[in-house]
């Protein structure tokens, strides 16, 4: 499962509780990201897909390595856009997404609030234009608390089985 959405919209806390509920393992794509596309954000610079493209990669590994050992996780990722989730799909059919979406003004004021992370709030800008909204996804507004939305995406689950 592949949480998704724009940086500040919950992801990776959202994902650790639902992670937690589930009793399965929580991945954070963030700590995937080489050096060099860490230091561009912390720069305030966007990366490019030619930046992602390794990364996503990792990722998409990440996930078959899970599936070919039948052990589910939680993965919290940006997945701004189809051709990213394409990427992390290829391979790996059992893959589902549960798409935080949030209007902007929420999630500008989150990251002013948030410390300690290399993605600066400047560049919440671009990821808004970078990102085409799932079409095949469970959609959670975030404008709740965390319990909620967990409670939200369990209830999901249990009725799409």
């Amino acid at each position: 499962m592949i949480v998704m959405g724009v940086s500040g919209s919950g992801k990776s806390t959202t994902g650790r509780a639902l992670a937690a509920a589930l009793g399965w393992p929580f991945f954070d794509a963030d700590d995937f990201h080489p050096p060099e596309n860490v230091a561009k954000m912390s720069a305030g610079q966007p990366l490019t897909d030619a930046d992602r493209r390794p990364w996503l990669e990792a990722l998409r590994k990440l996930i078959a390595t899970h599936s070919a050992e039948n052990q589910p996780l939680v993965l919290a990722c940006s997945a701004l856009k189809k051709t990213y989730r394409d990427q992390l799909r290829r391979g790996n059919a059992g893959v589902c997404f549960v798409y935080l979406r949030g209007e902007y003004d929420l999630i500008a004021g989150r990251m002013q609030e948030r410390t300690g992370h290399y993605m600066p709030a400047g560049l919440l800008d671009s990821q808004f234009a970078a990102l085409e909204e799932p079409t095949h996804a469970l959609v959670v507004d975030v404008d709740r608390p965390v319990k909620e939305l967990v409670r939200q995406i369990m209830y999901s689950l249990d009725t799409s089985t």
